[in-house]
């Protein structure tokens, strides 16, 4: 069994969390600059046994595309093309920003920690992957 990778794709950051080899835990890995992604992925997938990637739908309270659509579909598009051979979830990201800065508030950070945007984008691919995989055992 290999890892699940979550990616909080953003215009400027990529917040990535990963689960362990049995799926069990999601743990934030890293968040790094757009421009860096593709080699990040490329080395992180030559190097660990990953099953799925699962990538943020940004969704609107109507359940519509949100204006973060535009950004990220390239994004997929090309990452589909790059490893084609890879498992490529989406899942809906709504709330996870907000739960990120709700949870460094909640886990007793500094107001200085909580404004690091980087540590935000890494919590909300965690809280990405921790949901997808909820919904994965729920229809297991």
């Amino acid at each position: 069994m290999g890892r699940i990778l979550a990616i909080d794709y953003g215009q400027k950051r990529v917040g990535i969390a990963a689960t362990d080899e049995l799926q069990i835990i999601a743990n934030g890995l890293v968040t790094v600059p757009v421009k860096d992604i593709w080699s990040y992925l490329r080395n992180y997938l030559a190097t660990e046994n990953v099953d799925c990637i699962v990538v943020g739908e940004p969704r609107d309270m109507k359940n519509r595309p949100s204006d973060a659509s535009r950004f990220i579909e390239p994004f997929v598009g090309k990452l589909r093309k790059t490893f084609p051979e890879m498992k490529i979830d989406r899942y809906d990201e709504r709330f996870t920003s907000k739960m990120a800065h709700d949870t460094m508030l909640t886990g007793g950070l500094k107001k200085k920690r909580r404004q690091d945007k980087a540590l935000v984008d890494t919590i909300s691919a965690t809280l990405l992957l921790q949901s997808y995989m909820e919904s994965v055992n729920r229809k297991l």
